[in-house]
Parts: structure tokens; sequence; C-alpha cells
């Protein structure tokens, strides 16, 4: 009486266990799901590096999130681009 006795009959599969992801249902629902950062319009931005001063970004943070859009508009502006 040690043996463990399973309920169920180990080879029975479950067909909602899961779903066959081939067929052209799932791939509709997958070509919709777009992964990553959102297109920006016909000019994207550029991610590059740049050292500023401590105090400058100091005072940019002050303001909360958004100081490097922040500090895009105020470039942006000193340009008059």
């Amino acid at each position: 009486m040690t043996e463990n006795n399973t309920s169920t009959d180990p080879t029975w599969i479950d067909p909602d266990d899961a779903p066959d992801l081939s067929t052209a249902e799932w791939q509709q629902k997958f070509a919709a799901v777009r992964r990553g950062r959102p297109p920006v319009g016909e000019a994207p931005k550029i991610a590059t590096n740049l050292r500023l001063d401590a105090d400058v970004i100091a005072r940019l943070k002050r303001d909360g999130p958004g100081w490097q859009t922040r500090a895009n508009a105020l470039l942006r502006q000193a340009l008059e681009l």
C-alpha cells in the first residue's frame, strides 16, 4: 500500500491546457501586439550621452519626472528651433 495511486490517466491531455498558437486566430491576436518603444512621428529622438554640471541636473530634476523632456525643450528654445 505504499504505492502512489494516481486518480487520472497520466496520458490524458487537457485540450484547454495549451492552445495551438499557430492558428489564424492566435496569429491575428499576436499581430496586434507591438512591443518596445512606440514609434515617434517623423523625427525620432536620438539617444546620446551629454555631460552636464551637477547643479544643472539637480535643478531640472527638482521639478519632478520629465526632466529630460524639459531639458530638451530648454535647449530647443535656446537654439531657436
